[in-house]
């Protein structure tokens, strides 16, 4: 993930650069990282009319959604696609909410995914029924199989806005309505993924399709939650979207409503310390010097980093937390290769699908295998194909393509060089480097063998650069585990013990866009209260279909496309 100089033409830095003197405070917040979740609670209070300062380490706004430019080319660090755009949805709304209707989104193939198991092929087709219909044609026996897992999913589905509400319940509250919270929950909020779906069949083939996704919460079968399985799958049933020029465009479209409150998103902003005495914040403590003083401050740090290194310890033991983390694991580490291409996508035959590429069905036997040996086989590589998705992208690079791929990873095959500075690891670690992006484009080629001699130029990350970047401690992509355990955590909600410390971002909810996004929501509203938010909500969700722009249909109906909202 190396980053150079911005071309502010095609991918400008997004925020303003951080000086002492710029600040303009006194802030009703502060917000620590402009991710998704940062960003989403920035927005939401700034609507509220609240002055907010969000304080971003990094060169750009955005998080996970900032792209950057290197050698001509643009790549995005790790929006690759979002579901749900292409109708009136709740993410739907809440997005153009966020971006003031100034986004579009581009459908993907109906083919949105592919599935490359062992020397077997499968497609996940866009639209409920036609995905449920094409699983129905390659396992004609599993028909009863396959109708119950869509039942499962929308199962989860149906009671997950119970279980999101409970979060903005205060602990007396959350202690007496837990009972009845726990009865009326299905039983599979607390099953592993493959716990579940073992009840249901026993094909390996269907298992491997049906748990295809896995990558884009980290987690292999018999590891993962079903809750955060089924969200994701629920999640593109109706296919996936792309932003229309790019994922940058996402912090650029939010930035706005921030500005119009008075607040302001600062770049090159690394917190110290979160300043606290005696269980009650007080503000934040700047790497330069400077102290922030303000009573509401909203971490979308990660509660590694908010517990281990940003809070003084005392208050950590104090409030107990020393004894909470240990409940929960970062999630899986990974690698990624960027890729620039002389050529168009259509001139090299890019698909606006992504692919999937697994050694065999057997995902946690796989998976583990690669974990204990790195000369194992991948576990999976996904393949993603930005210049395909994005209608814009020949415009702003005309006679150019990208793509990229991440793939998961052991953070212990790096740890020797985690105390070296990005850009200056040595020639021992660029060579690691090499040896695995020679790895994975040999997957690439495997696929698309006509892209030999194609490719112009490509770049390796390791978790090192998503520790030096996105401020994370083991090159986690996803926050926290999505084990079972994980979501049984009752202390992964906005609302911390101490006095005006909130939380935000995937930790609170799940990983990913839309579930940063909802975390988001949800820490504004557990801030400013439901009778300041509920109004606001409200209009959002009551907004017309025809508010929605931009989204290119996919071949699904326009009954289920209506379903959706």
């Amino acid at each position: 993930m190396s980053h150079a100089k911005a071309d502010k033409a095609n991918c400008p830095r997004i925020g303003t650069r951080y000086r002492d003197w710029r600040l303009s405070g006194p802030y009703d917040a502060l917000i620590i990282g402009s991710g998704m979740g940062g960003l989403t609670t920035a927005a939401f209070l700034s609507e509220l009319g609240w002055k907010v300062a969000v304080l971003e380490q990094h060169y750009t706004a955005g998080g996970y959604t900032h792209s950057y430019e290197r050698e001509g080319y643009e790549w995005d660090v790790g929006l690759h696609y979002v579901g749900d755009m292409g109708a009136p949805t709740m993410p739907r709304k809440l997005m153009d909410f966020l971006t003031g209707g100034r986004l579009q989104w581009a459908a993907m193939a109906q083919a949105y995914d592919r599935f490359f198991i062992g020397d077997k092929v499968f497609d996940a087709l866009a639209g409920k029924q036609a995905y449920r219909d094409e699983l129905v044609r390659r396992f004609p026996q599993e028909a009863m199989a396959i109708d119950t897992y869509m039942a499962r999913l929308a199962e989860v589905k149906k009671y997950v806005p119970l279980f999101t509400m409970a979060r903005l319940l205060k602990p007396w509250q959350r202690k007496l309505a837990q009972p009845l919270l726990n009865m009326l929950l299905p039983r599979s909020f607390g099953m592993t993924t493959g716990a579940v779906l073992a009840e249901l069949t026993r094909n390996p083939d269907l298992l491997a399709v049906l748990t295809g996704q896995w990558g884009d919460y980290g987690m292999s079968p018999n590891q993962s939650s079903f809750i955060i399985h089924a969200l994701v799958a629920s999640h593109y049933l109706h296919g996936g979207y792309y932003p229309v020029g790019g994922s940058w465009r996402i912090a650029e479209a939010i930035l706005p409503k921030i500005r119009a409150a008075g607040g302001e998103v600062f770049t090159y902003a690394r917190v110290k310390q979160i300043v606290a005495e005696q269980g009650q914040v007080k503000g934040v403590l700047m790497e330069d010097g400077t102290r922030i003083d303000c009573a509401c401050v909203v971490s979308s740090a990660g509660v590694f980093n908010t517990f281990e290194h940003l809070l003084p310890a005392a208050e950590v033991q104090r409030a107990g937390y020393d004894k909470l983390l240990p409940k929960v694991k970062p999630s899986a580490a990974h690698l990624g290769v960027y890729i620039g291409l002389k050529q168009t996508a259509e001139e090299l035959g890019l698909p606006k699908t992504n692919f999937w590429v697994y050694p065999g069905s057997d995902f946690d036997g796989i998976t583990q295998r690669f974990t204990d040996d790195p000369d194992a086989p991948f576990s999976v590589v996904y393949i993603s194909f930005p210049s395909a998705k994005d209608p814009d992208f020949a415009r702003r690079y005309p006679g150019k393509a990208t793509i990229e791929i991440v793939a998961p990873t052991n953070y212990a095959w790096f740890e020797k060089w985690e105390d070296t500075i990005w850009g200056k690891r040595g020639q021992d670690y660029e060579a690691v480097k090499a040896q695995w992006g020679e790895r994975l484009m040999a997957v690439l080629y495997d696929k698309l063998p006509q892209l030999r001699g194609k490719v112009d130029y490509f770049e390796v990350s390791t978790p090192l650069s998503t520790n030096w970047f996105g401020g994370y401690q083991r090159g986690e992509l996803y926050g926290l585990d999505h084990d079972p355990q994980r979501f049984q955590q009752e202390w992964l909600s906005p609302r911390t013990r101490i006095q005006g410390l909130w939380l935000t971002g995937q930790d609170v909810l799940s990983c990913g866009i839309v579930g940063a996004m909802m975390g988001g929501v949800l820490t504004a509203t557990a801030v400013a209260g439901l009778r300041q938010m509920g109004p606001v909500l409200k209009g959002i969700m009551q907004a017309k279909a025809a508010d929605v722009r931009g989204a290119v249909p996919t071949a699904q109906d326009d009954a289920e496309r209506a379903a959706q909202a």
